[in-house]
């Protein structure tokens, strides 16, 4: 016969405590120690007795850099907790356990007095006191709602990363910047246009583009300008859940619908939703339950892989933003903004000189790329390695001067090779199908030869060409997935 545990826990402190009402919550809709950690209530662990469990953990430095032992901490599995709120004390247990195919269940038990139990068995108290903490907990504090388990948690490290991201760190087209902008903000300031025509107030926007071009970085610093706005943000991580990937879809826009307005997140959509839950997914972004005040925002390195009754449906994304392999003018915008972040490096001899060469130097870099090759310049120079070979023909193109140097010194020696020459061309053929990308044949004005920094990034843009390479390589080898039919 199967117990159930928490109706046997019920009982037992109903037994200990004759005189006290016993209303039973959930942490993940009241958190009530976290209530009290936030100067909203006192609260003390008893430590001695019968009704205290715990399982000791240490917690190591954040990493060996820093020393130290380490932290000791308890994990409470049954505790009885002294509570006061507003004057009034609240005895509570934490009774925590693992359910066979449920998972771990946490449970807190309130107990009141008797003296305002209503006709329902509710104590008024209790209800006071659950209703300021709920309201509590549901709000954001310098946190961010991630999902993934199948579960929502708050996310304090997550929004602490995003606090250091800016427009300023975005290097995009300036049109479409600020139209991506305004189209969100816009969507957020808007709510009384919207119900003035008897328009849904929902949207949905797409970003995509190939990798590394800074569709992760425009997300981040849209969720730090709309704390202003109280704007929550609510990222999905995963669907993947015991229960079930339509239990997740479920709980995501249950949990949105709470907390709008809102900017839901799906990175990378088309890994997120397969064919098996895409028609319950559409149903929730556009069936019965109303998702006003939701501002979805889906990203994806693959357009082409979504299923057009999301991609192309109107109603649901309805406004996409092409993030292209940056141009002449965004990389020397970046190479702008790292010239800034490094003005106080007085030995560096970064004018805006240096970076039109290098802007033009790493023509085909996406701002992932332009990030590392300024990364790794800098270790390079950090670690002493300033020269490197400026030989570029070692298995990638070269620019059009170069090639047409290595040209005429080929002709000169023709007659010594001529027997190889079918074989060569044969092999150079088969490498050019391969190699894709080329060093720019770029002139360094005769004053910026001895640069340092342009000396080091152009031995690192050579590097880094090498690898985009290699990986354009193994990418063209991989199968490309169908795509599936529309809804």
């Amino acid at each position: 016969k199967r117990t159930n545990t928490s109706l046997a826990i019920f009982e037992q402190i109903r037994e200990l405590h004759p005189n006290k009402h016993v209303t039973i919550v959930e942490p993940r809709h009241c958190d009530i120690l976290g209530f009290a950690a936030a100067g909203h209530a006192k609260v003390r662990l008893l430590t001695t007795g019968e009704s205290f469990m715990s399982t000791r953990t240490y917690s190591p430095p954040g990493s060996r850099m820093e020393g130290g032992d380490g932290k000791l901490g308890d994990d409470v599995d049954i505790g009885q907790y002294e509570y006061e709120w507003q004057g009034t004390q609240f005895p509570i247990f934490k009774v925590s356990w693992t359910e066979e195919d449920v998972g771990l269940m946490i449970y807190y038990y309130v107990l009141s007095s008797k003296h305002d139990v209503d006709a329902q068995a509710h104590s008024a108290s209790a209800d006071r006191f659950i209703t300021a903490c709920g309201k509590w907990s549901k709000e954001l504090h310098e946190e961010i709602y991630v999902f993934d388990g199948g579960y929502w948690t708050k996310n304090r490290q997550l929004w602490a990363s995003v606090q250091t991201s800016s427009w300023d760190d975005v290097i995009l087209d300036p049109v479409m910047k600020e139209t991506l902008i305004k189209d969100v903000h816009g969507f957020f300031n808007s709510r009384q246009t919207y119900q003035k025509y008897s328009v849904p107030w929902k949207r949905g926007i797409i970003l995509h583009g190939v990798p590394g071009c800074g569709k992760t970085i425009s997300i981040k610093a849209l969720i730090n300008s709309l704390q202003a706005k109280n704007v929550a943000s609510l990222y999905v991580k995963s669907l993947k859940a015991c229960n079930g990937q339509q239990y997740s879809i479920r709980a995501i826009f249950s949990h949105a619908r709470v907390m709008a307005p809102c900017l839901l997140i799906f990175e990378d959509l088309d890994s997120l939703i397969v064919d098996e839950v895409r028609s319950y997914f559409l149903n929730e972004v556009d069936g019965l339950d109303s998702n006003d005040g939701i501002l979805m925002i889906g990203s994806t390195n693959h357009l082409e892989r979504l299923d057009p009754g999301i991609a192309k449906r109107p109603s649901r994304f309805d406004r996409k933003y092409h993030y292209r392999i940056p141009g002449a003018k965004e990389r020397f915008l970046y190479c702008q903004y790292w010239r800034r972040k490094l003005q106080m490096c007085n030995n560096l001899e970064f004018s805006d000189e240096v970076c039109e060469i290098v802007s033009k130097l790493s023509e085909g870099f996406s701002f992932a790329y332009m990030k590392e090759l300024f990364v790794q310049s800098l270790l390079a120079m950090v670690g002493g390695r300033t020269e490197f070979e400026d030989d570029v023909s070692q298995g990638f193109l070269i620019g059009d001067g170069v090639a047409a140097r290595m040209a005429t010194n080929a002709a000169k020696t023709a007659d010594a090779h001529e027997t190889s020459i079918s074989t060569v061309a044969d092999e150079e053929k088969h490498s050019c199908k391969k190699k894709k990308y080329a060093v720019p044949d770029v002139l360094v004005p005769e004053h910026l030869e001895d640069n340092t920094l342009l000396r080091v990034m152009r031995g690192q843009i050579v590097a880094l060409l090498k690898d985009m390479d290699d990986t354009k390589v193994e990418s063209e080898d991989l199968p490309k997935p169908k795509i599936s039919g529309s809804v």
